[in-house]
């Protein structure tokens, strides 16, 4: 990767090789599991012919033909520790998803959770250089945009444009074509730590796979969990996922904003098996079987046969009352769900018109997470499950998999993004960007 943008620019136009040859692979890479899913696209009208600069740019038409999902290994708090057992996941994932295919996959689209992501909102104004805007303008205006000094470790993930103003109209989607002077662009800017993202493209080379694009888990949750109405409203979607609870709020079908606690099921798998001497395996079949968040009457009198494999019978057959795993469970919970309102309130969430919250991902599915969350969160809170998309088998439709499904949609209807543009950087007097472009040419 030499260039910020010519990597990106390269990803994108493997993106599109790969679909016009009919077949991508999907990787969500989690903390818990990795989740592999295979499309295929049909028919000449399948790639996007990007006529558009809104959320849902290009249309076409695709179907899952393989799924499957592997227990993630050397991967914590959404990042990748050990590298070898990490790409022994991997390809034992895409080998599973092929074979249920019957094709082999060369280019894969991933996403991840960890990386410490970090939102930066953007705004540049140009003044038109015709009477009618063009994509010229577009890309200059994005030129504009003052890029922050977001450090020398970290790397843009994602940066789109969210709004366009022409003149005194503002909430434009895609001003071209429209006659006006003066041209405004807001544009949303996520940034992570190179090293993560440097680790995972080096994952998925060690496993023979192109990197056709890379996205948050977040965001591409909030893609699958959040329904058109809610993404234009405004809504935040909470991707509850094993390592790492995911933030990202919509509105006007744009992510706005994006964050990350590190905190997810995985710790209070780690709680349970702490405060009962057992070992993890055990304390996760526990906490699925029999976990809960809300106490009721019946719970004192509902024992649960701990188990294990010490060899000490009398440790092994324990009992324990079901009021006593909530005990363990419901703080940890209560201290992610408060962490993530910090978050919520931090970016001004309060302030949308819709505060609607969808709670997704693998540890959404606590039982009584709904009765918990609006007590900490607001009111407006619901489970989310991912969309329906055509061919996926019904093993991978629950909330676990929003970022796998999630995925599908960003790879078939790509919005546009900072790259997709040419950037004016020889001829256009943007002190910021060039100074961006002389870091990135210099540093990599």
């Amino acid at each position: 990767m030499t260039d910020l943008y010519e990597s990106q620019r390269a990803m994108r136009a493997m993106r599109r090789a790969a679909m016009q040859r009919g077949v991508i692979a999907l990787l969500d890479v989690g903390s818990s599991k990795i989740a592999c899913l295979i499309l295929r696209f049909d028919g000449e009208e399948a790639v996007p012919q990007g006529d558009g600069v809104g959320a849902m740019a290009g249309q076409s038409r695709f179907r899952v033909i393989g799924a499957a999902t592997t227990r993630s290994r050397g991967v914590a708090l959404g990042e990748s520790f050990t590298i070898q057992e990490t790409e022994r996941a991997i390809r034992t994932a895409v080998q599973a998803a092929q074979k249920m295919a019957n094709v082999r996959v060369d280019h894969v689209i991933a996403c991840l959770s960890g990386g410490q992501p970090r939102s930066y909102g953007l705004g540049g104004t140009v003044l038109v250089s015709g009477e009618v805007v063009d994509e010229h303008d577009i890309a200059r205006s994005l030129a504009a945009c003052d890029v922050p000094d977001y450090g020398h470790n970290r790397e843009i993930l994602h940066a789109q444009p969210v709004n366009f103003a022409l003149d005194h109209r503002s909430g434009l989607i895609d001003p071209r074509g429209q006659i006006g002077q003066r041209l405004a662009c807001d544009m949303h800017m996520l940034t992570v730590d190179t090293s993560v993202l440097q680790n995972l493209i080096y994952c998925l080379k060690r496993s023979d796979l192109e990197v056709a694009g890379l996205a948050s888990s977040a965001y591409v949750s909030g893609l699958s969990a959040l329904v058109e109405d809610e993404q234009e409203l405004g809504a935040a979607c909470i991707d509850m996922g094993g390592g790492t609870t995911g933030i990202s709020i919509f509105i006007k079908k744009h992510m706005i904003y994006s964050d990350c606690v590190r905190l997810g099921g995985d710790h209070i798998t780690q709680d349970i098996s702490k405060g009962l001497q057992i070992s993890s395996s055990v304390a996760e079949r526990i906490k699925t079987f029999h976990g809960g968040v809300v106490a009721t009457g019946m719970d004192d009198r509902e024992m649960i046969e701990v188990g294990g494999e010490t060899g000490d019978w009398e440790h092994d057959r324990r009992a324990i009352s079901r009021a006593e795993l909530i005990g363990i469970m419901r703080p940890r919970v209560e201290e992610i769900l408060e962490e993530v309102r910090e978050r919520l309130d931090a970016a001004g969430f309060e302030h949308l018109p819709s505060q609607q919250i969808v709670l997704t991902g693998g540890s959404s599915q606590i039982p009584g997470l709904d009765r918990l969350a609006p007590k900490i969160l607001g009111q407006n809170i619901r489970i989310g499950r991912p969309l329906r998309v055509q061919g996926l088998p019904q093993a991978v439709t629950g909330s676990a998999f929003s970022s796998a499904v999630g995925l599908s949609l960003f790879a078939s209807h790509p919005q546009d993004e900072w790259w997709d543009f040419e950037m004016p950087t020889d001829h256009y007097t943007s002190r910021s960007f060039k100074r961006a472009v002389r870091w990135f040419k210099e540093n990599w």
